[in-house]
């Protein structure tokens, strides 16, 4: 029984990586750094699967692009994008996923505190971010809020509150079906 819990475990997992593969190319180009879904998909997978699974389906994502396979936004891929400009963002997610998904994992029955640790999740992506551009990028910090943070945080703030109302629900739904994994 325990192997096919493991087995069934790792399905889920390779599930909600893809989920992750599929909308995280997806993105509108507004600049250096383009408005994307992975952090949509991530706090999908962070009420899928919980915190610590959660992160390794980002993870596996994050992987499946470092090879090579365009998964990132714009459809692009390989060791290029993570060290280029819009790295630390990538880096960063791994960061949001944690913290988010404690915030997820600990406070599910209360949607306010989810909000903030989405919140909290991606203002700590934002630093790693706005760090890894102005670096990469060879321009202030100033202008790096002004590229990869000020112009996403509305987007943003539209994600985690679709995902801090329909998360829930996903996750409702998986636990009367049986597939929950936490």
């Amino acid at each position: 029984m325990e192997k096919k819990s493991n087995i069934h475990q790792m399905a889920i997992i390779g599930v909600m990586a893809a989920v992750i593969c599929v909308l995280g190319p997806l993105s509108i180009p507004i600049g250096v750094v383009p408005i994307s879904f992975t952090n949509l998909a991530i706090y999908f997978a962070l009420y899928t699967l919980g915190m610590k699974k959660g992160t390794i389906s980002y993870i596996i994502y994050l992987l499946i692009g470092f090879v090579g396979i365009p998964v990132f936004s714009s459809f692009t891929g390989g060791p290029s994008k993570l060290l280029g400009p819009t790295g630390g963002y990538l880096i960063g997610f791994i960061f949001m996923a944690l913290i988010a998904g404690f915030f997820i994992d600990a406070f599910l029955d209360k949607w306010y505190l989810c909000f903030i640790g989405m919140v909290l999740g991606t203002a700590v992506c934002y630093v790693f971010g706005t760090i890894w551009l102005s670096y990469q990028a060879h321009i202030a910090m100033g202008a790096s809020l002004a590229a990869g943070v000020i112009p996403f945080i509305p987007g943003d703030l539209i994600k985690i509150l679709i995902a801090t109302f329909v998360g829930p629900q996903i996750r409702k739904r998986l636990i009367k079906a049986n597939l929950f994994l936490a």
